[in-house]
């Protein structure tokens, strides 16, 4: 099954299940006002921003209006009005408080790496309060990036991220409080997308594959051929094919299972017709980047998978 904010293969429900027009397009570029004035366009339009709310902490002391203090309002595409009355602006924009910090998270898209600025982030106001900014793979290692301040909202990860590699999670952290009286302290955020973002397919493990082994099961290929047929029609300049598992099992083994999963599905997908002279690489994760919690089986499911990210 594939749902529109997640492009999820689930084939333990259903292997044919048609792709939904509205992700079929997603990949459309799409121009967006900045907070500051001009537009920005974003090369993978709406699946750029931010479509979860990892954890917030908001700061002491936080917004004294209660509608600016909704994490959830500053996920998926800009909603930002060009002129509305101050109920309608604190809808939209989320204030950190005093050294607040928000942790986004991109579900059907992953930040990457490209030529000029890679993240964007619209702050209320005439200029962007100073907020530091930092990403990471799993949601528990940090790489501080730079910070957003004056009328700079958008940053480059040139030279801190690690070569080749996609990034979930975003975290934001009011860097400098002005003042601690008012309405609206610390940063005010409308929303995160990722400039430099990839479309992330992520498929079950379970259903690819047998228990612990690395051979492609016959409904794997069924699905890897559908979507195969499906990427083939886009443009895109390479595939990166990640392999992760539970925390069953030792950090070595699982590295291992990890790297022969990822390496099964890449040589199948090099054979198919519309993807056998595309660039593609691997890259095993192992256990060291689950996507829900591993004490519990529904957990462990989630965790044991294979990530296709495809980089426009």
């Amino acid at each position: 099954m594939i749902s529109n904010r997640f492009s999820v293969f689930s084939l333990a429900i259903c292997a044919l299940i048609a792709v939904p027009a509205s992700n079929a397009g997603a990949q459309s570029a799409k121009s967006y006002p900045k907070a500051q004035g001009g537009v920005i366009t974003l090369p993978s339009g709406d699946i750029s921003f931010a479509d979860r709310v990892h954890r917030f902490d908001e700061g002491n002391p936080p917004s004294k209006r209660t509608a600016a203090r909704n994490p959830e309002s500053i996920l998926g595409p800009t909603d930002r009005p060009k002129s509305a009355g101050t109920e309608i602006l604190e809808a939209t924009t989320l204030t950190l408080g005093c050294r607040g910090s928000i942790t986004l998270e991109f579900t059907d898209n992953a930040l990457i790496d490209i030529e000029g600025p890679d993240l964007h982030i619209w702050e209320a106001g005439d200029d962007v309060e100073a907020t530091f900014v930092e990403i990471s793979r799993n949601g528990e290692a940090w790489t501080e990036i730079g910070m957003v301040s004056g009328s700079t909202a958008s940053l480059d990860i040139t030279g801190h991220a690690v070569k080749g590699a996609s990034y979930r999670f975003v975290r934001l952290t009011d860097a400098k409080c002005a003042s601690r009286t008012g309405n609206w302290p610390g940063a005010d955020i409308d929303a995160v997308a990722a400039v430099g973002s990839a479309e992330r397919f992520v498929f079950d493990a379970g259903v690819l594959f047998a228990f612990d082994e690395a051979t492609l099961s016959n409904e794997a290929l069924t699905i890897l051929t559908r979507f195969s047929d499906l990427v083939g029609q886009r443009q895109f300049s390479r595939l990166v094919i990640e392999g992760h598992t539970d925390s069953k099992g030792s950090d070595e083994y699982n590295m291992d299972l990890s790297q022969r999963r990822a390496d099964a599905v890449r040589a199948y997908l090099a054979n198919t017709p519309r993807l056998a002279q595309s660039d593609m690489s691997i890259r095993a994760a192992g256990e060291r980047e689950p996507v829900a919690d591993n004490s519990t089986d529904a957990g462990r499911q989630k965790n044991r998978r294979v990530e296709v990210i495809v980089v426009p």
